[in-house]
């Protein structure tokens, strides 16, 4: 879903009529988000899935965090991030809010979070 290359991540975003687009995001921001809120592991590992890095400020982003990264990936971007979620990525308020602000959900029905499934 992305790659890296110099300073630039590119994010596959894949559209329901099966185009895929790809947009650029600077690796530095990235890696500051990353800093803040992907702790367990080093900057440059993070930004290796930046998907997992905007999912995270997503999740548990200040409301400057979440604005920049809004501003920096656009909505095209957050949408393809939630709807690809993992179970454990954001939690119910998150969800939810992504959900409502990202204009995918209407009131009271928003889908349940991804739960894992064991085999």
């Amino acid at each position: 879903m992305a790659h890296i290359e110099r300073n630039i991540a590119f994010v596959h975003i894949a559209h329901s009529r099966g185009v895929v687009t790809v947009v650029q995001v600077d690796i530095d921001v990235l890696k500051r988000f990353a800093g803040k809120y992907i702790w367990w592991k080093t900057p440059d590992e993070a930004v290796a899935m930046p998907e997992r890095v905007i999912a995270q400020v997503m999740n548990i982003g200040d409301y400057a965090d979440v604005q920049t990264l809004a501003t920096l990936v656009g909505e095209d971007v957050l949408r393809t991030v939630l709807s690809h979620a993992e179970a454990g990525q954001l939690n119910e308020r998150s969800w939810v809010y992504w959900h409502y602000r990202l204009g995918v959900a209407s009131l009271d029905q928003v889908p349940q979070l991804p739960v894992r499934r064991f085999a």
